[in-house]
């Protein structure tokens, strides 16, 4: 991703309006964010600032963040110093990944004091920090001790130091590389290592406009002079990227009327799925090796049915051994004797050390062994069987729970003896609603979501009624989606099709067959597991699952 110190120098330019502003309340609604809302302009103002290992960045927000119930030490400190203070200076330390927010506040006594801001967007060591006038550590997001890092101590206390870099050129000040170009190095790395805040998609588009290295870098810096809060989200080889700036060889650019919507709209989601896959990692690892230890357990089990076809004619030779028993006597190896079933002579095994009596019996046992086997194997195959079924659900619903579903999946897991419980919970009774997901059909009709196994299972048997119609991926794990209506449209019906295909295991996928039907034909069996129904008298459609229309239905009904 490009937000390097070039993008840096451009989204501060873009943010210049905001001094001047008040700000007037900040929240972190999670470990690497801070939301600051600025009075600028007449208007409120969400400035995000991020520190995240894989998401760090700055820029306007117009999306809505959740804010933890009990703020976090870093954002008290914010609160007692930066909140009600006015932003007098933004700048960018040279052209780093860098920046630095000067705000002027009072004391409670009223005393004028000077904070600063400074947020590192640098990958895994980006990190944001406060400090006094002098400089003084008051607060960090992430504190260093000299025992984890012997560059510089980052903890309350401590002169806050930039970090440490190699030396490098700030490209604004230069009106020629080519002398500072270390001509052993391959081209691309020297160029990296000689200026500040270039990134390889910065220096691959300046190579392409000029084969003289300086002539490129003139033009390069000129393009970047003459940007006006045109910005470009690029998509190349079905990977996404971006840039402040048109770049050569690149399709399917989309446009943004600034950087900050070209952050908002690229980052959207991207940190709530980072989180999300963070806090699941462990589940996703432990269903992972389950369903393998199934599918191994199934695989024996199936041979062992197969073992048990032996049964028939161990009862064959049985039956066959009783009646010709007037032949046999102590000693004999075997004996070949006529089958009355189809009049085919038949050699039938015996063990010398044993009666012809005795033989018999064996091989009755041996039916009576394999028949109760089979009996136990099918059993076993069958519940195996629903168990991988049961399993793959849950990992499918890993894929687009919210937080909030997260405790709600590990105490099913836990009911189901799947997965230890984490911590005793009280029996509490779910919310009326259970923070269900709905939709607004093209044709202005709500559709409702299970998100997990007892949301799927509270919309199907609870919310709806036996007249309304029900959605399930034909074959696959997947969502139970219900459109709120008894006499739903044609479009809402293709709607909550293209939906459940997107709930499902073929949300990467290409076209996709759903079933739909009344809520009266759909039952719950006795003893199944959470979310597990049987279906009958539907219809077939086929759908392409898509994202961004799915998206589109949800925040429609999010603004109605």
């Amino acid at each position: 991703m490009a937000f390097d110190g070039l993008f840096t120098h451009q989204i501060m330019k873009e943010l210049q309006f905001l001094t001047t502003g008040r700000i007037n309340k900040i929240t972190q609604p999670d470990q690497y964010t801070v939301v600051m809302t600025i009075r600028a302009e007449r208007k409120n103002q969400k400035l995000l600032l991020s520190a995240h290992p894989n998401f760090a960045r700055i820029g306007i927000t117009e999306t809505t963040l959740e804010n933890p119930f009990h703020p976090p030490m870093f954002l008290r400190v914010l609160r007692k110093h930066i909140e009600g203070g006015i932003l007098t200076h933004l700048e960018q330390i040279g052209n780093d990944r860098i920046v630095k927010f000067t705000i002027r506040n009072t004391t409670e006594i009223g005393d004028p004091i000077t904070r600063h801001i400074y947020i590192e967007m640098m990958g895994k060591h980006s990190n944001m920090v406060v400090t006094d006038a002098d400089n003084k550590i008051l607060e960090c997001l992430k504190h260093l001790t000299p025992n984890t890092n012997s560059a510089r101590t980052m903890m309350p206390g401590f002169t806050y130091e930039l970090p440490p870099t190699e030396k490098k050129f700030n490209p604004y000040t230069l009106d020629t590389i080519s002398e500072h170009i270390n001509p052993e190095l391959k081209l691309e790395k020297a160029i990296l290592n000689a200026l500040e805040g270039f990134s390889p998609l910065a220096i691959k588009h300046m190579l392409s406009l000029d084969t003289d290295l300086d002539k490129a870098f003139v033009s390069f810096m000129e393009q970047t002079n003459t940007v006006q809060a045109q910005s470009f989200q690029i998509i190349d080889q079905n990977k996404e990227d971006f840039y402040f700036m048109s770049l050569k060889g690149t399709e399917n650019e989309k446009y943004f009327d600034s950087l900050s919507q070209l952050l908002d709209a690229f980052y959207k989601d991207r940190a709530h799925i980072e989180k999300i896959k963070n806090q699941t990692n462990d589940l996703s690892r432990h269903l992972n090796a389950l369903n393998q230890k199934n599918q191994k357990k199934l695989i024996k089990l199936i041979q062992e049915l197969e073992e048990t076809k032996q049964k028939d004619q161990f009862n064959l030779y049985g039956e066959l051994l009783t009646s010709h028993m007037y032949m046999m006597h102590q000693g004999m190896s075997d004996i070949e004797v006529t089958n009355y079933y189809n009049n085919e002579q038949v050699v039938i095994p015996l063990d010398k050390r044993k009666t012809p009596s005795e033989n018999a019996q064996y091989y009755y046992k041996q039916y009576n062994k394999l028949k109760t086997r089979k009996v136990h194997a099918e059993q076993q195959i069958n519940e195996t069987k629903a168990e991988i079924e049961y399993i793959e659900g849950i990992l499918n619903q890993l894929q687009y729970i919210k937080t909030d579903d997260i405790d709600a999946i590990r105490n099913e897991l836990a009911e189901q003896k799947l997965i230890k419980p984490k911590y005793k919970t009280q029996n509490k009774k779910p919310s009326k609603d259970l923070n269900i997901d709905y939709y607004l059909s093209r044709d202005n009709e709500t559709i409702a979501v299970g998100r997990n196994n007892l949301q799927n299972e509270y919309v199907t048997h609870k919310l709806a009624r036996k007249d309304y119609i029900w959605f399930h991926a034909k074959d696959m794990p997947g969502s139970h989606v219900v459109i709120m209506h008894d006499d739903p449209t044609q479009g809402t019906i293709e709607d909550a099709a293209i939906i459940a295909s997107y709930f499902s295991k073929a949300q990467e996928g290409a076209k996709t067959e759903v079933d739909f039907t009344e809520i009266k034909n759909v039952h719950k069996p006795s003893g199944s597991k959470p979310g597990f129904v049987n279906y009958f008298e539907q219809q077939t459609v086929n759908v392409i699952p898509d994202a961004a229309y799915v998206q589109s239905l949800r925040e429609k009904y999010l603004n109605q």
